[in-house]
C-alpha cells in the first residue's frame, strides 16, 4: 500500500487531471446521448474517477475534496445498482 501511495503522490497532478477528465467525459456522454446513454458504464466510470480523486485528496489531506468525492462514490454505487436494475 505504501508503494501505491508513493506512486500516487509522485504523479498526483497527472492522476487528478485523469480523474477530472474522466468525470467530464462521463457527464458529457450523458449530456450528448441522453436516454440512450450507457448508464451502467457511465456510473461505473464516474465511480472509478471518484475513487481516484478521493485517494488523491486523502493523501493531500484535503478534507473538502475528500468529502465531495466520497459523496460521489456513494452516489455512484447507488447509480450502479439502479442502472443494473438491482433496485
Amino acid at each position: 500500500m505504501k508503494a501505491i501511495n508513493q506512486f500516487i503522490l509522485q504523479h498526483l497532478k497527472t492522476l487528478e487531471m485523469v480523474g477530472v477528465s474522466m468525470r467530464i467525459i462521463s457527464f458529457t456522454l450523458v449530456s450528448w446521448l441522453g436516454p440512450s446513454s450507457p448508464f451502467l458504464f457511465v456510473w461505473i466510470f464516474n465511480t472509478l474517477d471518484a475513487l481516484l480523486l478521493s485517494w488523491c485528496s486523502v493523501l493531500k489531506k484535503d478534507r473538502a475534496y475528500t468529502l465531495l468525492n466520497i459523496f460521489w462514490i456513494l452516489v455512484g454505487v447507488i447509480g450502479i445498482v439502479r442502472a443494473a436494475e438491482v433496485l
